[in-house]
Formats: C-alpha cells, structure tokens, sequence
C-alpha cells in the first residue's frame, strides 16, 4: 500500500484551507498559478481550464488563478460553477493541459483549495506537484507581454457534461416510474444533476440547489444524509440520492429511510458486474473500508484490497493492479470504465443500472451485506501536538486492538483536508465500538491539552 507523500502545500486533495489564511490567500494562490503555469511552460504546454463550486471565495480565487496563469503565457478556459468530475472529463473532452478546480469539496464555505487535473483526468502525479512547489520557493520572472495568456469563457460547459453522464447510462434503460430526491448540497452539481435524471426519466425532487455563495455543505448534501432521510419519507419517493460540494461525492437512502454509504454502494456495483462478467479484476477499497464490507466480497468471490485514504491512493492502487473499480466509504467511487475520478452523478447511475436489470429495490440489493459497527470521531487539534507519537496515545490503542482480536480494527490517521485526527474503532458490537473510541478521542484530548500547557 502506497504512503501518503509530504509536501509544504499539496494535501490529499490540493491545497487547502481556511480562505484569508496562508495559503489560501489572492497572492499565493496568484503565485500558485503562476508556478504551476511555469512548469507547463517548460513542456510547451500553455491552456487550461478552470471551474469552482458555489463559495463566494471562488470569484476571487478565480481572478487570482488566471491573473498567475496569464502572467505565465498559459490561456485559460473559465467553466464557472462545474463539479470536480465535470472538470476532469472536460480537461480531456477540449485537449487542455491541466485542469483547476477550485473547491474545497464537503468542507463549510469559508473553506476553499485548489486542485489540479492532468491532461488525461487524473490528479496531477507527486513528481509535478513537487515541480510546482519548488518553483514557489523562487523568484517567478513573468512572459514577455506578447506572450500574457489570453482568458475565455466556455458557456456550454454544463451542458455538455449532462450529456456525458447520460451517456453512461444503457440507451435501452429509463428512469421512468421512479420519483427521485436529490440532494445538491447548494453546490457545484445543483444545475447539472437534476437535468441527468429528469432526461433519463426520473420525476426529480430537488433540494439544495438554491446556492448563495454561503449554504454550500449547510446542512445538507452527502455530509448531512440525515435531511435527504427526511425529505424521502415525507414525499414517498423510491430513493433519494445526496452529493458533496463539489460533486465527487454520493450517498444514497432508499425507499424506507436507510442510508447506503459508499461501501454500501461499491458493493452493489462490484455485484452487477462480476454477474455480468463485467468486472475487470478485483476492488480497491481503503483503510476505512467496512470489514463488513470487505468479508461480504470475499464470499463473492472478488478481490479486495486498501489503500491508504484518499482518491490519489484509491487510483494508485486501480492502476497498479489494473483493475476498474474502487473507492471510499465516504462516497468517493472511481468507475475507470467511464471516468478518470471520482463521480458522483455517474457512480449513482451505476447503482439505479444494477437496480433495474436485476428489478431490485436498494434495500434488496444490500440484504446480505452486515457491516460491522464502525464509530468515527473527529478531534481538531492545535499545531505541535503529534497525536500518531504521543507514547500513552500509543498505549491506549494498543489496549484496544488486544481486546478487539482480530474481532476488529483501530485506525488513526491525520486528515489530509482538515486539522484534524480521525479516530476509527470498528467491531461486532456497536455500543462497544463507541465505548474503545471515546476511550482513545478522550485519552487524545488531554495529551493534546497537557502539551499545548507546555
């Protein structure tokens, strides 16, 4: 399983954090462009796209990105408000040399980053995120004034990613019949998703596409699947399918309220085409990854393994083995057949193809799943404090994979989009799991106070 690479800037998922703190600030993100846009240079490459959710941040990260970008004599394409996938396809579908999304995908909205797409899609590799970095630590000469790049904004953008959604969806197959709620989460899908449906045939249901540059992520879409349940129930719909800010994101509640996560929903998809003998190889899944989940494979006769957290990783993995399809528990699901990222518009439609070939409901197509009781605590910790090293945090984990065997699993890790330190305690028993994981998050908290009084 590959390491996360340390880098100055570069998280998991681009550079990211609060808007009006280093790094996110109009002059290092102006730099940023401008750095990136050296290092295209020096392959005679010279165009890119750029698209942004819906966070009032967005306009002014936008200027600042093309202003970095024209000062080094690359042009750029603005999208506008595009989904993170959307940008993927479409760095390809116009031939350009990178692709920028500005988002800070399911975090609040005074949160924003930027993230960048190769040629082919894919996030950009260590080496030439490394390549940008060092050339942020040096003075960045401008183009010569007849070479500034030019700026141009492409209007049919969105409609042009509707019609690719739909095209992974069986011309013979119809939404028709299925009332369908979703959730937009007042991003960058809320004028994209609802269209994909209603064109398939689906009466849509659609909430969190009203964005005011603030709402983005405010209680709804897939980190608040807890709105969507409510919406499904009151309005009798089949299902009800909610995306993160930026749209790479999906969960999904069906008819009675249950929600399915993206182990939930991988499992359905990795089911469908191993029937149809349309699975290529195995699944890639991540350390967060339900055992449930993982056990429920293996008795299908599919491979599984992990990689460490986060879409790169999840890629790393599909590429290595050369298999097609992997992703996270989060709702982050990569269809290599037909995208270069995660997409949630499209992973969805997997799903709502496997319902109707096999005419099941979401809740029957995941009957034989039992996932393991999985608790998840965030702790937002202060500068300085390494809760991965502290000896008694050590200690405290140690106690509680002895008494979980093989029973269970403990995992600590150190979020890459946010300053905080995930504690995940899974087992059989779900009130013992919360128990082993307030046991550590407590044990955390006072170390962190203890040094942070240092």
């Amino acid at each position: 399983m590959a390491a996360p690479v340390k880098r100055k800037y570069f998280g998991t998922d681009g550079v990211r954090g609060r808007v009006g703190q280093y790094p996110i600030t109009p002059d290092f993100v102006m730099r940023l462009g401008m750095a990136a846009g050296k290092v295209l240079m020096q392959h005679d490459q010279g165009r890119v796209i750029i698209g942004k959710d819906t966070r009032l941040s967005g306009y002014m990260l936008e200027a600042a990105l093309e202003a970095g970008f024209s000062a080094a004599g690359v042009s750029t394409v603005l999208l506008g408000p595009m989904p993170t996938p959307a940008v993927s396809y479409l760095t390809k579908a116009f031939r350009a040399d990178l692709g920028v999304v500005i988002s800070a995908s399911h975090n609040p909205y005074y949160d924003n980053g930027i993230k960048f797409f190769s040629r082919e899609g894919t996030k950009l590799p260590d080496e030439v995120e490394q390549a940008i970095e060092e050339a942020l630590e040096h003075e960045i000469e401008l183009a010569e004034p007849s070479l500034f790049g030019r700026a141009y904004r492409q209007n049919d953008a969105p409609g042009r990613y509707v019609e690719f959604c739909k095209s992974t969806f069986d011309s013979h197959m119809s939404l028709e019949g299925l009332t369908i709620v979703l959730d937009c989460a007042n991003g960058a899908t809320y004028h994209v998703a609802p269209l994909v449906f209603k064109e398939l045939g689906a009466n849509v249901i659609s909430m969190g596409v009203s964005p005011n540059g603030t709402n983005i992520n405010d209680g709804v879409g897939s980190t608040h699947p807890e709105t969507l349940v409510e919406r499904v129930l009151a309005t009798k719909a089949d299902l009800g399918i909610a995306f993160d800010g930026d749209g790479d994101r999906v969960m999904m509640v069906d008819k009675h309220g249950h929600l399915l996560d993206g182990d939930m929903l991988l499992y359905i998809i990795a089911l469908d085409r191993k029937d149809r003998g349309r699975l290529t190889g195995g699944v890639v899944g991540t350390q967060m990854s339900n055992l449930g989940f993982e056990l429920a494979l293996k008795r299908a006769g599919i491979e599984f393994c992990r990689s460490a957290v986060g879409d790169r990783y999840v890629m790393e993995q599909l590429l290595e083995h050369n298999w097609r399809l992997g992703g996270e528990n989060s709702g982050h699901i990569i269809c290599l057949d037909y995208t270069s990222t995660g997409d949630g518009i499209i992973s969805a439609l997997q799903v709502l193809k496997a319902s109707i070939r096999q005419k099941k409901t979401l809740s029957e197509l995941v009957a034989d799943l039992k996932m393991f009781p999985q608790t998840l605590i965030n702790i937002r910790l202060t500068a300085g404090f390494d809760a991965l090293s502290d000896e008694k945090v050590k200690q405290t984990v140690a106690a509680v994979e002895n008494e979980l065997q093989d029973r269970g699993r403990v995992l600590l890790r150190k979020s890459g989009t946010e300053p905080v330190i995930r504690v995940m305690v899974e087992g059989e028993d779900h009130e013992t799991v919360n128990k082993m994981a307030a046991r550590i998050a407590d044990v955390i908290r006072a170390q962190a106070e203890e040094a942070n009084s240092l």
